[in-house]
């Protein structure tokens, strides 16, 4: 509350505008009965934290968030929503996994005892500083170069084999929904053809 009020008039009517937007949203991803409304939700969620991130001068992070996840992530949503027809009403009596709602509880009870310990502890992991150092040590005597400059010679350098590897992996997936949803073009039978 204090960095709010620390705030200028217009970054606090921007914070206030972009969560509600993202929480509205995020109340709709969850309680829309339709899977193509709830996934259009889910980009008014994602565009909402860009606007928090530009707020931030995070330019590069708001760039990401809309780039990649509002632009590709809710496309392979969609996708599948579409692909496996989710939007089709199934009975729900019919249970083709019988163990599936015992794991789910188990999977629960693990969850909220592992909440409860990290809730218990005083220090909560916050993860490693820098993965590859900080700006003035990779620009080495430099000027200081923006996160953007030292994460691009971090990927284009350290981490290439990883970052090819994660790009041929997402090809092969987008090859293979592909194939999955193609429908098979079979030639109709002299049979039905005289029918």
């Amino acid at each position: 509350m204090h960095l709010l009020a620390a705030a200028t008039p217009v970054d606090a009517i921007t914070f206030v505008i972009a969560s509600a937007i993202v929480l509205l949203s995020a109340l709709g991803v969850v309680l829309a009965r339709n899977p193509i409304h709830s996934a259009l939700m889910l980009v008014l969620t994602l565009f909402g934290v860009a606007v928090l991130f530009v707020a931030q001068q995070a330019n590069f992070l708001a760039a990401v968030q809309v780039i990649v996840y509002a632009g590709a992530i809710v496309v392979l949503f969609l996708f599948v929503i579409m692909l496996l027809g989710v939007d089709r009403t199934e009975s729900i009596a019919v249970e083709p996994l019988r163990a599936q709602r015992p794991l789910v509880a188990i999977v629960v009870l693990v969850g909220m005892a592992e909440f409860a310990l990290l809730s218990r502890s005083n220090h909560w992991v916050t993860g490693q500083p820098a993965a590859s150092g900080s700006v003035r040590a990779v620009t080495q005597g430099n000027p200081p170069a923006s996160d953007v400059t030292v994460l691009a010679r971090s990927i284009f350098t350290r981490y290439l084999l990883p970052f090819e590897a994660t790009s041929i992996l997402l090809v092969i997936a987008v090859v293979g929904a592909v194939t999955l949803a193609r429908k098979s073009e079979r030639r109709p039978t002299e049979e039905e053809v005289t029918k």
